[in-house]
């Protein structure tokens, strides 16, 4: 039976990096540009991301909470420079792109899958980590295997070889661009070339896709088990087409999560899907604004600490500055790495999985190990350069006391 979807999104999100010292610059250009608004986070609209995250990282990825209302007046009254400057020395903002809301008619194809463009935004970290993401639902279908076709050409579209004629299957339902090839001309627009990037073997051909699907009951309910459509939701974890055929052992990689009875999260490297039943009522209207509010943004610190460790992995491998690499390091470990992210225990569990997914406790082993021999070298040189320093005051204090002798005799 093919499985029909009730309720469905995918996010896709691409890395893309700002050197550190054009930062203040491109934060200056978001806020100028009259397509994009500062996301300011308050606790009485974001209540639910307010009372997720703990203290520490709610005020790294949300510093906005701090602004009351006179506060959020006080910072628009001030300069535009003094504006960008207070902005881009906060550790994480939100920028939300302001889509056309028009819809333009369509050619009815039946081989065609019709989506639109819901959300557009970036988030950026005064690192110079950033994140591009967009948010699609698909139009004029309820089949599962169109969400399977959608999510494995859609998150490709990036990469320089491929040829849009492979997308011609795809239409767009927005107005706001017209074809796939504006799309890829203003993920350029906003993210640059991105030679950093590609210099520290960064994924950034690639989207990772964050999705969530709501299915009919009549395939997943308290008469049938998911044993039934597990094949599926493990095509929908490893961003499969709908005609790959697997055996549901190949699905090992994964991280598979319950968060209730009737909902299953798919962890792995390329991105973090959520398959659940309607037969659950909160499956298709409390959990899905909750997926990608607290889960988003967790899955968003997630791929941060993966791309700041291949930067940091970068620097050490540059020989550049060392002990500035070093200390950064000291820091990163102990305001992000060693944090807990929230208090809910299902939260810890789904965080843990995606840092062991990406693999990330590898990235961090690695570069510990090349810390650990470079402090050690550290305090060999400062030993060495102690001991010279000793050697030569005991040479000069032997050299007068012999002087002093003779001027007394």
């Amino acid at each position: 039976m093919e499985l029909r979807t009730r309720y469905q999104y995918t996010y896709f999100i691409h890395t893309f990096l700002i050197d550190k010292g054009r930062y203040d610059k491109y934060i200056a250009r978001l806020l100028k540009d009259e397509r994009f608004n500062l996301r300011i986070f308050q606790k009485d609209k974001d209540l639910e991301l307010y009372s997720y995250f703990l203290p520490r990282i709610r005020n790294f990825l949300f510093r906005t909470f701090d602004l009351n209302k006179e506060r959020i007046e006080k910072l628009d009254e001030l300069p535009f420079e003094t504006k960008c400057a207070i902005i881009a020395d906060m550790p994480c903002v939100t920028f939300e792109f302001d889509l056309k809301k028009d819809l333009q008619g369509k050619t009815v194809d039946e081989n065609s899958i019709f989506f639109k463009i819901q959300k557009a935004g970036v988030v950026c970290f005064n690192t110079g980590i950033c994140f591009l993401y967009l948010k699609t639902n698909i139009e004029e279908s309820n089949r599962f295997s169109d969400v399977l076709n959608f999510n494995y050409k859609f998150r490709d579209i990036n990469q320089e070889y491929n040829n849009l004629k492979n997308y011609d299957n795809i239409k767009l339902q927005a107005d706001y661009f017209e074809d796939m090839q504006e799309i890829k001309s203003f993920i350029i627009d906003i993210t640059g070339p991105n030679f950093d990037a590609m210099k520290m073997d960064l994924n950034v051909e690639r989207f990772y896709t964050f999705g969530y699907t709501c299915i009919d009951q009549s395939a997943w309910n308290v008469n049938t088990t998911f044993e039934s459509i597990k094949t599926d939701f493990l095509k929908y974890i490893d961003i499969l087409p709908n005609d790959q055929g697997m055996n549901i052992e190949e699905g090992q990689n994964s991280k598979i999560l319950s968060n209730n009875k009737f909902s299953k999260i798919g962890v792995s490297k390329l991105g973090v899907n959520l398959l659940s039943s309607d037969v659950d009522i909160n499956n298709y209207t409390i959990l899905p604004q909750e997926y990608e509010n607290q889960y988003f943004y967790t899955y968003i610190l997630a791929l941060y600490l993966k791309v700041y460790l291949k930067k940091l992995d970068y620097d050490f491998k540059v020989g550049k500055n060392l002990e500035k690499t070093r200390k950064e390091f000291v820091d990163f470990t102990k305001k992000l790495w060693v944090q807990e992210v929230t208090s809910e225990d299902f939260g810890s569990l789904f965080y843990q999985n995606i840092r062991q997914a990406i693999e990330i406790e590898e990235q961090y082993s690695k570069i510990k190990n090349k810390y650990d021999i470079l402090y050690r070298e550290l305090r060999i040189v400062k030993t060495e350069k102690m001991s010279m320093f000793i050697a030569i005051v005991l040479v000069i204090t032997l050299i007068f006391n012999i002087l002093n002798w003779f001027s007394i005799r």
